[in-house]
């Protein structure tokens, strides 16, 4: 998964991106309103983190163009201002939540995971295809029960899959949500990633879609789950 940070005080910045990445995102970083505002627009993002004080162009700005737009990633307001007022302006400008500085980075989090899975529809904490789960706040996978070791990139590949069911996922598509912009891409290696998880998970979930990508849905039952059911 991809976040957009606009925030333009630099230690609170660094402190927000390094929790972010240590959680398994991919990061972009906007010091002002207006390059967030260009990233927003031109960049696929899965949730936003959107400082209202900025330099070059406020947050609620840069919010209401967005959506005028029609640019609509979950994004979670952060500002030193309280006011019910002002929760109630970014809320009606179009932000999906609104967290008050100072925070708590795990807080921070779990707002973060809790829009991206809003966002695909997906209430529960735990994601799960088949016999395979992915548990976003501890980065744990399991299959049928048993944790599964994965790398970092593993882990991003899986984790978007999961929040896309039946979905087919272009390697464009993958690449562009689990590499940060200054990241040097290269669609190639999503096909070493999908070929690690097929043979880490055991289970035939990840379908390859020949000329489009991969869709993940759940292994037909065995015929003998299907002969007792």
């Amino acid at each position: 998964m991809r976040i957009l940070l606009v925030e333009d005080e630099s230690t609170l910045a660094a402190q927000i991106h390094a929790s972010l990445v240590g959680a398994g995102y991919a990061v972009d970083i906007a010091a002002d309103g207006i390059d967030g505002w260009h990233l927003g627009a031109e960049e696929p993002y899965d949730a936003v983190v959107l400082d209202l004080g900025l330099p070059g162009l406020d947050g609620l700005s840069v919010l209401r163009r967005w959506r005028a737009a029609q640019v609509n990633p979950p994004v979670l307001i952060l500002t030193a201002r309280d006011s019910w007022t002002d929760k109630v302006e970014g809320i009606d400008a179009g932000a999906d939540d609104y967290l008050a500085k100072p925070f708590r980075m795990e807080e921070l989090l779990a707002r973060i995971r809790a829009l991206i899975r809003r966002a695909h529809g997906m209430p529960a904490p735990e994601l799960a295809c088949g016999p395979v789960r992915l548990n976003a706040r501890t980065g744990v996978a399991t299959v049928d029960g048993a944790a599964v070791a994965l790398t970092a990139h593993e882990f991003k590949v899986l984790d978007y899959l999961m929040h896309q069911p039946g979905a087919i996922v272009s390697k464009t598509t993958l690449t562009e949500h689990i590499y940060a912009q200054d990241f040097d891409r290269d669609s190639n290696t999503i096909e070493v990633f999908i070929g690690r998880l097929r043979r880490k998970l055991g289970v035939d979930v990840i379908e390859t879609v020949r000329g489009q990508g991969y869709r993940l849905r759940p292994p037909p039952p065995s015929p003998a789950a299907s002969a007792t059911a």
